[in-house]
This record gives structure tokens, C-alpha cells and sequence, in this order.
């Protein structure tokens, strides 16, 4: 499933042809995707104005002049394309399109300076829903939704209080939407091994002194993935089609039993199953 950078990417792509764009018209091919569109989908958005793009931890958020936020999660095989009048855009860093199917084409917007935004989602885990904007931080997907984490709000106090007494690995618990927002699997295992912390190892045994360098290494590592689009998943595309490649960064993840990238270090990348994903970590220098 895509990650923060991947949806801060497709993000990204979309704001220029959504931010500040009247909807001129909607199309929705089918009426549901993972779970039903609400009712009167199509008629609420035409006409609308979009304020702007927003994210919160994995999902788009479109802030509506009616009232209502259309929200949007991608699943795992949810993607945009756009068509503009100056045609699609194809960075030169992502040199992997993507070619859609049009069986898959299920949700059409088209705004009034002629763009054309498609969303496809072969395996319909996406979805698309319009609430209250003044009842969004109360929904149930938000509500006890943690800081997030490229935010001044995330900090080593977060942990030290999401951590204090807790039997669990900090890999279970940074996957907690309650304790940091959008973070998933990839990310947590190169943090982790960044800052040297096991990824099972109790965290209310972790020395506070650590904490700060652990922040440090998901703040650095999220932010490094934002600037080159993410990672090449399986089914991941950008808003443009294309392909992000942050995977040739990768220190551990999908690595197992490469040599330990840390300097000095002479462990090797070890895989372990934990809570049902791969964790993927050194077992010499994280401790």
C-alpha cells in the first residue's frame, strides 16, 4: 500500500490542476469502490470549487466552497492521471509510465480550465467519500489520529510518551496511526536502522537519549523519499503515471542478507516476520 511520500506525491502531481479549480463535471462509472461513493456523489462535486489540496497521513483531502472535504484514499492500486491541454506530464526523474486500462477508469473529474483527472483502481482497495469539513477532525478515520510526523508537532516527547512502559517493539507501535500518522512499513524499517534501534526490543526500555535520533530518522528518511517521489511499489504510480525510485535508497528494506550499509559495521540485513510484515533490520548495530 502506498505510503506518506507516495501519496504526498501524488499530492504534488494533482495540485496544480485541482488547487483553486471549479468542477465542471464529475463522472462516476461505478457506485462504490471499497466501500459505496455517498449518496448524491456525482451532483455534490459539480459545480464545486476545490480551496486546495490537502493530505493527512495517507489520504488526499479536498476542501470543498459547499461545506464538504472530499477525501480520498488510494488502497493499493488506486492512481491518478491527468490530461491537460498542455498534455501529461512525465518527469524526467520517473522513467517508468505507466499505461491505464480504461475498464479501470472509475471516478472523472473535469475542471473548468480543461483539465481531466481519472482515477483508476484495478483492485477497488481505494475509496472516495464527502464530509463536514468542520466534522473532519471528529470522523472516525481522524479522530485519534497521532501528529504527523514531518510536522513541528512530532517530536521526542511524542515517543517517550507513546513508548513509557510499553512491552511492545517501536516497530509496532510507529505503525500505529494513534501514535504518529501515515507511517507504514517500508519507512519505520529505514528509520529504525538509521537511528541503530531494534525493532523489537521493548520500547519502554529504550533510553529516552535515543528518541531524538529516532525522530530525526523519520523525519530525514520521509523527506528524502518526498523529494524523489516515493517508492516503486508494485502497483504505485505518481499522479503523473510515472513511477517514483526511492527504493535505490533503500539501506534494508527488500535486502536481506546484503551486508549492513552502516559504516563499520559487519552484520548483515536480516528478515523477520512481525505482526503478519517483513522487518527488515541488522542484527549487529541494532540494538
Amino acid at each position: 500500500m502506498p505510503e506518506l511520500p507516495e501519496v504526498e506525491t501524488v499530492r504534488r502531481g494533482l495540485e496544480p490542476v485541482l488547487a483553486d479549480a471549479r468542477l465542471v463535471r464529475v463522472r462516476a462509472n461505478r457506485p462504490d469502490l471499497r466501500f459505496p461513493l455517498p449518496e448524491g456523489f456525482v451532483q455534490r462535486l459539480t459545480g464545486a470549487r476545490i480551496l486546495r489540496l490537502d493530505r493527512r497521513a495517507k489520504y488526499l483531502l479536498a476542501p470543498l466552497d459547499r461545506g464538504d472535504t472530499l477525501v480520498m484514499h488510494l488502497g493499493m492500486t488506486g492512481r491518478f492521471e491527468i490530461a491537460a491541454p498542455e498534455g501529461v506530464r512525465r518527469p524526467g526523474d520517473f522513467a517508468h509510465p505507466v499505461s491505464p486500462d480504461d475498464k479501470h477508469a472509475h471516478i472523472v473529474f473535469e475542471t473548468e480550465a480543461g483539465a481531466v483527472v481519472t482515477y483508476y483502481d484495478p483492485r477497488r482497495f481505494g475509496f472516495m467519500d464527502l464530509v463536514p469539513t468542520d466534522q473532519l477532525a471528529r470522523h472516525a478515520w481522524f479522530a485519534a489520529m497521532g501528529p504527523e510526523p514531518l510536522s513541528a508537532d512530532f517530536d521526542a516527547g511524542v515517543l517517550e510518551k507513546a513508548f513509557a512502559g510499553r512491552k511492545q517493539g517501536p516497530k509496532t507501535l510507529l505503525l500505529d496511526q494513534r501514535t504518529v500518522a501515515g507511517l507504514g512499513n517500508i519507512y519505520v524499517c529505514e528509520a529504525l536502522h538509521r537511528a541503530r534501534v531494534s525493532p523489537f526490543k521493548p520500547s519502554g526500555e529504550i533510553a529516552p537519549t535515543r528518541l531524538s535520533p529516532l525522530t530525526t530518522a523519520i523525519k530525514d528518511v520521509l523527506a528524502e523519499a518526498v523529494e524523489v517521489g516515493g517508492s516503486t511499489l508494485k502497483d504505485f504510480a505518481a499522479a503523473d503515471g510515472a513511477l517514483g525510485y526511492f527504493q535505490h535508497r533503500f539501506r534494508v528494506y527488500d535486502r536481506e542478507g546484503e551486508p549492513c550499509p552502516t559504516t563499520g559495521c559487519k552484520g548483515v540485513i536480516a528478515r523477520e516476520v512481525q505482526a503478519g510484515r517483513s522487518t527488515f533490520f541488522c542484527p549487529v548495530c541494532q540494538v
